[in-house]
Parts: structure tokens; sequence; C-alpha cells
């Protein structure tokens, strides 16, 4: 299996989560294991509904933010573009606590995505932000 990128462009509401899972599961390769596909899913619901809670607070919700899945033969690369000040995820998730209250509001987020990543990374490129998903997995024969 050659890359495959496919990208998106949504509003910034959190209307666009179930069409941008929608979009998200129509990328699904046979070849990528379901457990591996749930958590790439669950690490791109909590970006995008970080990048539109927290980086784009206070902004239009056409604020735009612009997702960007690349499937390869052995890794899917999730790329969540967005246009919020400048945020050091790697000190925010060194300060957070192993876990969390399951009665919890919020908090969950950070952690789920350090959980399904095996690398995750959050960098200023110009004036928007990219938040970095990457999972490797083992292709199903």
């Amino acid at each position: 299996m050659g890359s495959k990128t496919s990208q998106l462009q949504v509003r910034s509401t959190l209307d666009e989560l179930s069409p941008v899972l929608d979009w998200f599961n129509q990328l699904h390769q046979p070849a990528i294991p379901k457990t591996i596909w749930m958590q790439c899913q669950t690490a791109l619901a909590e970006g995008l509904t970080n990048a539109i809670r927290h980086a784009h607070t206070g902004k239009p919700a056409e604020t735009p933010i612009e997702i960007v899945v690349t499937i390869q033969a052995r890794s899917i690369e999730i790329r969540i573009w967005d246009e919020g000040a400048a945020f050091d995820l790697a000190q925010r998730l060194a300060a957070l606590p192993q876990t969390v209250s399951p009665d919890a509001i919020g908090g969950r987020g950070l952690l789920l995505l350090q959980q399904f990543s095996d690398h995750l990374s959050y960098v200023r490129s110009g004036d928007r932000n990219c938040l970095l998903i990457v999972k490797h997995y083992a292709a199903m024969a």
C-alpha cells in the first residue's frame, strides 16, 4: 500500500465533529487493525475538540481548522491545523496527572492523545499551529 493523503477544512464549531469522523472512517484501509483505527479516530476527535474549545476560544465559528490524514504502509499521520495562540504541549503533558477521575468533566483529552499515539507534537508554523499525531501499526495479512 502506498501513501495516501486526504485533507478536509472545517469550521471551528463542535457541530463539525460528526461529519469529520464520517469523513475519516471513509479513509479506513482493510490492512489497518480495527483497534488501531479506533484509537486514531478517538485521537482525531480529541485533537479537533481541543482546537475548537481551546485554540479557537473566542474566535468566530468561521475560523478554519484544517485536517490532513496520511495513511502509509505502517503508520497513520493526523495533522490538525488551527489558528490559536502558541501552546507548549510538552510542558502541559509533563504537568498532567497520570490519572484523571472518571467523574471529571474534562482533562482527559491530552492524556488520551498521549496514550493513543506513538508520536505527538504541537508546533507553530507561521500563524498556525499543527498538532501531529502518529500511530504505527503492523499491517494485517
